[in-house]
């Protein structure tokens, strides 16, 4: 990969989330859930995420997470997904969600 700045890096809006609500989402292609995540001052967003190998959807809610607040909203089947949560991506495909190792107040940029 190419270097970028850190003035490129600035314009990635990465926040702290709470979820609020998880439920499964059949409509995908493939497995995924549909979340509803507290944000604080920037309010609840909604995303879709492939996280179902390693996480049930009711074990999700509360948990906090870090999520891309900047993309452009993207339509998943009938759903649209307004954020982008990061997580690290096994060699399995499978994947990890990237949190807090405490509790933060929501909607905190990540630097």
């Amino acid at each position: 990969m190419s270097q970028i700045s850190y003035l490129d890096f600035e314009k990635v809006d990465i926040r702290v989330g709470k979820v609020i609500k998880a439920e499964e989402f059949t409509k995908t292609r493939k497995p995924a859930y549909k979340l509803w995540i507290d944000f604080g001052d920037l309010g609840i967003k909604k995303s879709s995420a492939q996280i179902t190998k390693l996480y049930q959807h009711e074990d999700l809610v509360n948990k906090l997470i870090l999520a891309v607040t900047n993309f452009p909203p993207r339509q998943i089947a009938d759903f649209m997904s307004e954020v982008l949560v990061l997580g690290v991506v096994l060699d399995d495909g499978d994947v990890v969600l990237i949190q807090p190792d405490r509790e933060v107040p929501l909607g905190k940029r990540i630097l």
